[in-house]
């Protein structure tokens, strides 16, 4: 009876050996793979922390090259912007300087007659260049005299304002409408264009006083000499 228990004892002790070795394997396997996740989980963790700054650096880096870009291009615009008004003012100078000139070529010249388009007259009005018809009809007559007895001639066109408003405005007003009659003597009696001088005075030569509405309205002309 004791030679069977103990067979049996030694057939149980047999058959569980290989289960607790077989345990132990796996807990130092399983030890092993926690062990392995926990290096890659730490690792995909940092190169995580790592791709995040990287994001932040080139975040910056996208903002400052942006700001450049809109700088650059604003003074790009700024640049344009002066070249333009220089070209302008180059423009407006040059033109004033050839009228002084071509003026201080013509004072030297004979005059003939002139004619005066002014508003008292029913011809310019306040603020406006446009030619009315009645300045058209004097001009037609003195392009028909002119027809008649050439001589050689040569044409002033000075144009004048009342002292109403800033200087600079009623200075350009003043060659408008200069500007204006040279307009109408080349393309209704094909005057040549090299025969016509246009200066403008604005407010600097009145003929009446600027304090009543008659004299302004004087004062609002248009004078054209023909000189010989």
């Amino acid at each position: 009876m004791r030679n069977v228990y103990a067979v049996a004892v030694l057939g149980l002790t047999v058959a569980l050996a290989p289960a607790c070795a077989t345990k132990k394997f796996v807990r130092t396997e399983v030890g092993s793979v926690n062990a392995k996740v926990d290096t890659l989980a730490g690792s995909l963790e940092q190169t995580q922390e790592r791709t995040r700054q990287n994001e932040t650096r080139i975040a910056a880096v996208d903002v400052k090259a942006e700001a450049a870009g809109r700088s650059a291009a604003e003074a790009g615009t700024a640049a344009s912007a002066a070249a333009t008004n220089a070209a302008s003012a180059t423009r407006e100078v040059d033109g004033r300087l050839t009228g002084r000139i071509n003026q201080a070529e013509t004072s030297a010249r004979r005059l003939i007659y002139e004619v005066a388009l002014t508003e008292d007259e029913g011809n310019f009005t306040f603020g406006d260049a446009a030619l009315p018809d009645e300045a058209k009809a004097r001009l037609d007559q003195m392009v028909a005299q002119l027809k008649a007895d050439p001589k050689g001639v040569f044409i002033e066109i000075e144009g004048h304002t009342d002292n109403v408003g800033q200087s600079e405005y009623n200075e350009q007003l003043g060659l408008e409408r200069a500007e204006t009659v040279k307009r109408y003597l080349y393309a209704q009696h094909q005057v040549p264009l090299h025969k016509i001088n246009v200066v403008s005075y604005g407010e600097e030569k009145p003929v009446a006083p600027n304090n009543t509405r008659t004299g302004r309205a004087q004062n609002r002309r248009v004078v054209v000499r023909i000189l010989s």
